[in-house]
């Protein structure tokens, strides 16, 4: 008789309101085996998963453990039986330390006293067998993303969980990183865990996964063996089409210069060094320009400096001539830059409001959404919020009034590319627009960044995705340890090359 299975999700159904995320699917996990969890955004993946962790009770269906049907009412109750996950946007408490947040509600306690050296040693051992490098007393906020990633893995880990769930582990991870994480989570398999993988990225898939299952607007479509399939055949399954995974574009032609970068400084919030040091560039109009490196290398404080969340330490900003150098964030919206942030939570959406009061979030003062007395053109708005969604293809379950905060991670994406662009920029800057999102609405996004360029926007791209540093842009800045070490052509160049300079390896050979 064969195995039970490790877990077993029977005829799973789950509503909000509006919108049926999960209807009737079947998931079925053996034991040591990594499962994929593919579909599009918005296609049910997440709410699955919180299911089986219990962070929502389904409405039918039955879940089943080792071939034991089991009461998952909570998250407490998932970790009881052995089943952790690390959460596409991280639940962890910012203001403390990471080994705090490791082993927040399992603290080991002895007389009532927190016995912190224990804890210590085990995360340290943990860190180490699975190459997890973290810092145990950084705070949460002054870590990269990466690294956050880090600790929500070492969680699980700690609290010996065996069936470990990832929500979208690479979307904020540098290639290295992936690499790193791909080798770990193989590792786990072989020492008999179970993982389930959601990814909208089939290279990984394909490369990690012993078999698929795809789930399409929250319908099971089917389970496939990794081996027996293709990226094309998985990616006509989750879109119910077929997918070109190569940016089309004609030839840029660049015009007048609309970014103009010169000597500009950021000091850190962690280090003596400037996290941007010295950097002068330029975009112009009808041109991509992308500023690839290994995330933590001063790009995010760059793009905070030049959209006006820090202030410069040096240097000067202009914009279509004009000198933003210290400018409010409201300013330079207005004088025409636009900005996709990387973080869309944190600085893309007020979560707890609706989608149409975040789509005029930067425009609500203008007069085609405010009334000369003060109030807000409600039917304005509405009306505009339904176009956005409409052609940016937005899927939210109560449509314009949608608490943002209740929408899947991609289309909350969509919702800010959307609102962004429609701006009409001068200067789009996105910072990892294709974050979190899948195929078709990546080849969706990268085609609008085209169309910018085209109708002769500049276009400043920030981009950990070495596929898309190599097929969006029309020229490619590397930075490193917050300097520009190196300008490539990406239809000359090759991604070892980039990598290269990526890594600092070619910084001398520039310098000199």
């Amino acid at each position: 008789m064969d195995a039970p299975y490790a877990i077993e999700m029977l005829g799973i159904t789950k509503r909000f309101p509006g919108i049926i995320a999960n209807d009737n699917i079947t998931l079925q996990l053996r034991h040591g085996e990594i499962h994929a969890l593919l579909g599009e955004n918005g296609a049910g993946k997440s709410t699955l998963m919180s299911v089986l962790f219990g962070l929502y009770r389904p409405e039918e269906g039955v879940i089943k453990k080792d071939g034991v049907p089991v009461q998952i009412n909570d998250p407490n109750d998932a970790n009881a039986l052995g089943i952790g996950m690390v959460h596409q946007h991280f639940k962890l408490v910012e203001c403390f330390s990471v080994l705090d947040n490791i082993i927040l509600g399992v603290e080991p306690t002895k007389g009532g006293f927190l016995q912190k050296d224990a804890a210590r040693k085990k995360v340290m051992q943990l860190s180490e067998n699975y190459g997890l490098a973290v810092d145990p007393d950084a705070l949460i906020e002054d870590i990269t993303v990466g690294m956050q990633q880090r600790t929500e893995i070492l969680k699980m880990l700690y609290r010996d969980n065996e069936i470990l769930i990832f929500d979208e582990p690479t979307a904020v991870l540098t290639p290295q990183e992936i690499d790193e994480l791909m080798v770990i989570m193989k590792n786990l398999a072989r020492e008999g865990k179970s993982i389930l993988f959601i990814s909208h990225k089939l290279a990984e898939i394909m490369a990690v996964a012993d078999r698929c299952t795809v789930l399409r607007k929250g319908k099971y479509i089917g389970t496939v063996e990794t081996k027996s399939s293709s990226m094309e055949e998985l990616s006509a399954m989750m879109v119910g089409r077929n997918v070109n995974f190569h940016v089309e574009k004609k030839p840029a032609r660049p015009g007048e210069t609309v970014l103009d970068i010169q000597h500009m400084s950021v000091a850190s919030r962690q280090h003596k060094k400037d996290a941007v040091h010295d950097v002068s560039l330029q975009v112009r109009r009808g041109e991509i320009v992308c500023i690839a490196g290994i995330d933590g290398n001063g790009q995010s404080e760059f793009v905070y400096g030049l959209s006006g969340l820090e202030p410069l330490k040096d240097g000067k900003i202009f914009l279509d001539g004009k000198d933003l150098s210290r400018s409010a964030i409201r300013q330079r919206s207005i004088l025409g830059m636009s900005h996709i942030p990387e973080d869309r939570h944190k600085h893309g959406l007020v979560l707890d409001y609706s989608l149409e009061d975040n789509l005029v979030l930067q425009r609500y003062f203008e007069p085609e959404f405010t009334n000369k007395a003060g109030f807000l053109r409600r039917d304005n708005i509405r009306t505009y919020a339904e176009r956005l969604i409409e052609d940016y293809d937005v899927r939210s379950g109560q449509g314009p009034v949608t608490a943002a905060r209740s929408m899947s991670g991609g289309n909350q994406q969509k919702a800010i590319i959307a609102r962004e662009i429609d701006k009409d920029p001068e200067l789009l800057i996105a910072v990892q627009p294709t974050r979190g999102l899948d195929v078709g609405a990546i080849e969706f996004v990268h085609k609008k960044l085209v169309e910018q360029r085209d109708a002769g926007k500049a276009v400043l791209l920030i981009s950990l995705e070495l596929d898309e540093v190599m097929d969006v842009p029309d020229r490619i800045l590397v930075m490193y340890e917050g300097e520009i070490v190196g300008e490539l052509d990406p239809k000359k160049t090759t991604q070892e090359e980039l990598g290269l300079y990526m890594a600092g390896a070619k910084r001398d050979e520039v310098r000199a």
